[in-house]
């Protein structure tokens, strides 16, 4: 009997070995998953149980997936979904005590940065980094997943629920925003500012 089924094609081997193939791909992205996480929700335990449920979400559903389109922003997707979910839902349960408010109070500002905290500081320059996180949330993530994550717009729209244009627009602001704010930092911190500075 189990003879039979390791030589037939098409048997339960074949799916194991497509199920762990997308396993391994889709754990890929846990890094980038992780990042947009904590964008999303400004916290990292929130950022991990996020990224936890979108993976427990993809590995149930991943009959769902077709292969060969983008798993990378099927996962986005699922993520931004999950999260959407979780506001909503948070909106309705007002008894819920704020927990997140009791932990950044018992955070202590010496407290070491998050091996991801410094990815991000050693990756965007600091001024870049403070003006995208200052962008109002529908911006910020568009622009992410634009020109970091580089996902084509058809797969923005996908994973933030919005219709394309709402995306191109998003982005299209959003960009603009970032240069305003660039552009006011660096002209504030100019020679002349310096001047004011030790004066």
């Amino acid at each position: 009997m189990f003879g039979r089924r390791r030589e037939s094609s098409g048997g339960p081997d074949d799916d194991d070995g497509r199920s762990g193939q997308f396993a391994r791909e889709a754990l890929s992205y846990l890094d980038r998953l992780y990042g947009a996480a904590l964008r999303l929700t400004g916290n990292p335990a929130d950022a991990e149980d996020l990224v936890q449920e979108t993976y427990l979400k993809a590995f149930r559903f991943a009959d769902r997936f077709e292969p060969g389109t983008n798993l990378r922003a099927w996962l986005f997707t699922i993520l931004h979904n999950t999260e959407r979910n979780r506001r909503r839902d948070a909106a309705h349960d007002m008894s819920t005590p704020d927990s997140d408010a009791v932990d950044r109070a018992a955070a202590r500002p010496g407290q070491a940065p998050t091996p991801e905290q410094l990815l991000l500081r050693e990756t965007l320059d600091a001024d870049l980094q403070s003006a995208l996180d200052g962008l109002p949330p529908a911006f910020r993530e568009a622009v992410w997943l634009r020109d970091v994550e580089e996902l084509a717009y058809a797969d923005i729209a996908r994973a933030l629920g919005v219709p394309m244009g709402t995306v191109m627009s998003r982005i299209s602001r959003g960009r603009r925003l970032l240069y305003e704010r660039l552009t006011a930092r660096r002209e504030a911190s100019g020679p002349g500012a310096e001047v004011v500075r030790q004066g």
